[in-house]
């Protein structure tokens, strides 16, 4: 599995969990809406750090929190460049 996808499923099934729509994310972590959709689309490759951050605090949880998923241990994670 890609690293994106593995951030898109996270953040699908944290959404999912919590009952918040994308859109609804997004105005949370003060994000535009494009923001939110480029990932769950595919067209953001690398999310960056900040994106990352203010979606966690949104949903009040760490970095450590979001990656402490089974999506994310495994050694079969790839990166795209």
């Amino acid at each position: 599995m890609k690293l994106e996808e593995a951030i898109t499923k996270r953040i699908y099934n944290l959404c999912n969990e919590r009952n918040i729509a994308p859109n609804k994310l997004a105005a949370m972590a003060g994000l535009p809406s494009a923001t939110l959709r480029c990932i769950f689309y595919g067209r953001s490759k690398n999310p960056g750090a900040r994106t990352l951050l203010d979606i966690c605090q949104a949903l009040d949880i760490t970095l450590y929190d979001f990656f402490n998923d089974p999506l994310f241990k495994t050694a079969n994670l790839e990166g795209t460049y």
